[in-house]
């Protein structure tokens, strides 16, 4: 038999089903790199989850790692799979066998990349309008509402929603509380299990109210009522700082909020708005609006102080820690 006819009864060689083996060598890494994501990884995901607007945030960035880590880990899988089995041998120089296409690779990806794309931007669709942003800033006519509802008067409970003004000057934050006479603190104090309905403003340049472990981060510009929503569901302190750059104390422009019981919250703002009632701080300051006039900013503030001995943080004037020496923070003009 002549070497032609032998070659041709030769079987011909299979090639290995290549897709096969890199499915069964991803599937597993991915539900398995997806698994420790979701069960070990998620609850140590920032914002935390001590707010309904935290958790939220936690959960998305939770779902799209589950979402990305299968493709990341395909991509690299094929790249060491690619190295590893189609390297040329040792002295073979000649070229690879012409490549025009190939309909079902092609087909695979476009369906696959697509329905990749169109879960993420349904799945951020739905989140950014089902949950308003996730706590962000809405301006000053939102277009959710957290209780549905909102009341002259609030009393503790999980039914009523509690307003908060946030006002941001350089280089402090201040708090007012209309449904309390609209008494003003330094510090920012909340109940849990009770929808809070922030209105952020300014008084003079762009600030950014950003309450790290509660998922809020609303603008603060000056002449405007930026309205955010959350609901803090665990007791503790958290932090509260500016966001947006706003002059030479900017980093020093933080504070620690406390969130307690509804029971502990009312005894504390009640107790702040009878001081303030008693040492005619409320009678000096101007009505609660959503915005106010920083041209009566420095007069009022100075009031205040000589009123009740404020030195810092007391709203509408900031002199620094130790008022009327040289050691105070720098007065922006």
């Amino acid at each position: 038999m002549s070497a032609a006819a032998t070659a041709a009864h030769v079987a011909p060689r299979h090639e290995r089903p290549h897709w096969l083996i890199l499915l069964l060598i991803w599937l597993p890494l991915a539900l398995a790199a997806d698994a420790i994501t979701w069960f070990v990884w998620k609850p140590h995901l920032p914002p935390g989850a001590m707010s309904e607007s935290a958790g939220h945030q936690q959960f998305d960035i939770a779902v799209l790692a589950v979402t990305g880590i299968p493709v990341v880990l395909a991509v690299l899988i094929y790249f060491i799979y690619a190295i590893v089995v189609f390297r040329a041998k040792p002295g073979d120089e000649s070229d690879g066998a012409p490549i025009h296409g190939n309909t079902k690779v092609a087909a695979a990806w476009i369906v696959t990349t697509s329905l990749i794309v169109m879960w993420a931007f349904a799945f951020g669709t739905y989140e950014l309008v089902a949950r308003a942003g996730a706590g962000s800033g809405q301006g000053p006519s939102p277009v959710w509402n957290l209780a549905g509802k909102t009341s002259s008067t609030w009393t503790p409970g999980p039914d009523n929603m509690l307003q908060v003004q946030v006002i941001g000057q350089q280089w402090t934050w201040t708090f007012r509380y209309p449904q309390f006479g609209g008494m003003e603190s330094s510090q920012l104090y909340l109940p849990v299990n009770t929808p809070i309905e922030f209105h952020v403003t300014s008084l003079d340049v762009i600030h950014s109210f950003w309450a790290y472990e509660l998922g809020v981060k609303a603008d603060a510009n000056p002449g405007v009522d930026n309205v955010a929503y959350t609901t803090v569901e665990h007791t503790g302190y958290f932090n509260v700082r500016c966001n947006e750059l706003c002059g030479i104390w900017h980093g020093a422009m933080y504070t620690t909020g406390n969130a307690l019981s509804p029971t502990q919250f009312q005894s504390w703002a009640q107790g702040v708005q009878a001081k303030e009632q008693q040492t005619g701080i409320l009678a000096a300051l101007p009505p609660y609006t959503f915005t106010y006039d920083p041209t009566v900013v420095p007069e009022l503030g100075k009031n205040i102080v000589k009123i009740d001995g404020i030195t810092g943080a007391n709203g509408y004037y900031y002199p620094g820690p130790q008022a009327g020496t040289d050691n105070g923070d720098p007065v922006s003009p």
